[in-house]
């Protein structure tokens, strides 16, 4: 492959799929595939992230629609080279769906001007600052149509509350010490989930937050930082995270002071990870919420509906919150296990889209406001 950039390969392989396409009759009413880039923020060896494009892909292909996924490390350079080839390059997508995370909404917006792709944000959307600075998006950047969240405040704050209530009932009205795990403090997604979690600690006052510290979203991260914190505060009985990663790397460091994950230290994380559902039922993790993969299936859903509109009726969809997320129960664990074996998890998302469906029907998966 010497000889050709990364960019340049990536638009090679564009117009290779494009000819594919055609000599593959995939056309629908004489017109070409509506065509999806997806810039996933995260590495392709993340679990989740895995399970988030599976399903995505599974709904792009039940919608007739080419899903393009482009892994980009969490590397804010990487991500922008990505954005910049399918924005600015010869061979665009119709929609490029992005995440802000590491705050790279502003930049995204500022390369797609005069470039016609309509733009979608998931997970991690503008923040208010953000579109203080920006202003008036419709006037700025009207291909900006929308973006898909999911309840994460919510998340954080049923995995802290669900773990308080847990530790209370062995502290016997004894005040309990607890250590927190943010990812960063710059995505708005844990930034939701902390505050999740502190509404929960402001309903339990023999909660005792001794200190919360930035993980990164990593386990090797977490798990030095834990070692630190273990030695500082040798009482902490809870340990809060705002995803899985991290809660393993703080349960290697509770292994290495002698003390029992999940007995001795109470844990809580986020995410349904087949790791995670192990922890679960080995007893190591007593708290989980999940749900989320299916964030970017749920957009192009939305995507689709857009399409299928006639242009003159067009409207911007706005900032959408997903109702996902919720506590794992127990019992749940066979069934995701059996459906996490298919890329569609079971789930046919035609059955969600409201094409067809009467005037005035709203999503199902839409939070109301």
């Amino acid at each position: 492959m010497s000889g050709y950039s990364k960019g340049s390969f990536i638009g090679l392989k564009r117009l290779v799929r494009s000819v594919l396409f055609t000599a593959g009759c995939l056309w629908a009413s004489q017109s070409m595939a509506v065509s999806v880039v997806f810039l996933n923020p995260g590495p392709a060896s993340d679990v989740y992230w895995q399970a988030y494009a599976r399903f995505m892909q599974a709904a792009a292909e039940k919608f007739e629609m080419s899903l393009e996924v482009i892994y980009t490390d969490r590397d804010t350079r990487k991500l922008l080279t990505f954005a910049r080839e399918a924005l600015q390059g010869t061979h665009r997508p119709d929609y490029l769906v992005f995440s802000n995370e590491l705050n790279v909404a502003p930049e995204i917006l500022r390369l797609s001007t005069g470039s016609g792709v309509k733009l979608f944000a998931v997970n991690n959307t503008l923040t208010p600052n953000q579109i203080a600075i920006l202003g008036d998006l419709t006037q700025s950047y009207p291909d900006f149509i929308g973006s898909l969240v999911g309840n994460d405040e919510e998340a954080g704050y049923l995995t802290a509350s669900q773990l308080f209530h847990l530790g209370s009932a062995t502290a016997k009205g004894q005040p309990m010490d607890l250590l927190a795990f943010a990812g960063t403090n710059n995505t708005p997604v844990s930034l939701k989930r902390e505050q999740g979690m502190y509404r929960a600690l402001a309903e339990h006052p023999e909660v005792h937050l001794r200190q919360i510290v930035l993980g990164g979203w990593r386990k090797d991260r977490a798990l030095e930082q834990a070692r630190i914190l273990l030695r500082r505060y040798p009482d902490t009985r809870l340990v809060w995270t705002a995803n899985d990663q991290m809660a393993f790397g703080v349960m290697a460091a509770v292994a290495e002071t002698g003390r029992q994950p999940g007995k001795d230290v109470l844990f809580s994380s986020i995410n349904w990870a087949p790791a995670s559902l192990d922890a679960v039922l080995d007893g190591r993790l007593n708290v989980t919420a999940g749900g989320h993969f299916m964030l970017g299936g749920l957009a192009m859903v939305l995507l689709h509906d857009y399409e299928a509109t006639d242009p003159a009726a067009r409207k911007n969809m706005g900032a959408r919150e997903a109702q996902l997320m919720r506590l794992l129960v127990v019992g749940d664990i066979p069934r995701i296990r059996s459906a996490s074996q298919r890329d569609d998890f079971g789930i046919d998302v035609r059955n969600l889209s409201l094409v067809g469906k009467p005037a005035g029907t709203e999503y199902e998966f839409i939070r109301k406001p």
